[in-house]
Parts: structure tokens; C-alpha cells; sequence
């Protein structure tokens, strides 16, 4: 899907409330998550590198997995049928 903010896809299904955008840079992919009931989120916190988020997810230790939400997969698919 694609608004103003660019390309996205909903992490949580069930809540069409939040949003994770993607876009490639030269870098490789980056992620932005974007959340209704939080509009500070979107100004606080910038895009994220892929790279950056496999690093974290290798020491979380919380019950919430990054990468499930952090879809590559999906970022990927995403990126190809926007170009």
C-alpha cells in the first residue's frame, strides 16, 4: 500500500492502526513505523536500516520478535511492485 509517507504494510494485522513504510536507499532497506495513537513516533524516530535491526534482534530477549514486525520479506515484495 502507499500513502503520502510513502510504501507500507501493517506489522499487526489485526491493528490497521500501525503501519511499518519501507524504502530502499543505497544502503539496502529501511524501515519507519508509523503508529496512530502515537503521531510523536513519526517525528522522533527516523528510518531505520535493515542491518540495524537484524543486530538488535540477535541480543532481544523480550517475547516480541523484531523481525516479525521488521519483515524484510514483505519489504522486499513490496519495493518490486512499487518499481
Amino acid at each position: 500500500m502507499r500513502d503520502d509517507n510513502g510504501m507500507y504494510y501493517h506489522p499487526f494485522p489485526a491493528n490497521r492502526g500501525v503501519r511499518m513504510y519501507v524504502r530502499e536507499t543505497g544502503g539496502g532497506i529501511c524501515f519507519r513505523l508509523w503508529i496512530a495513537d502515537d503521531p510523536q513516533m513519526w517525528k522522533e524516530h527516523g528510518w531505520i536500516p535493515y542491518d540495524a535491526i537484524q543486530e538488535a534482534a540477535a541480543i532481544y530477549e523480550g517475547k516480541f520478535d523484531p523481525k516479525s514486525a521488521y519483515n524484510i520479506e514483505i519489504a522486499r515484495q513490496l519495493l518490486r511492485e512499487d518499481n
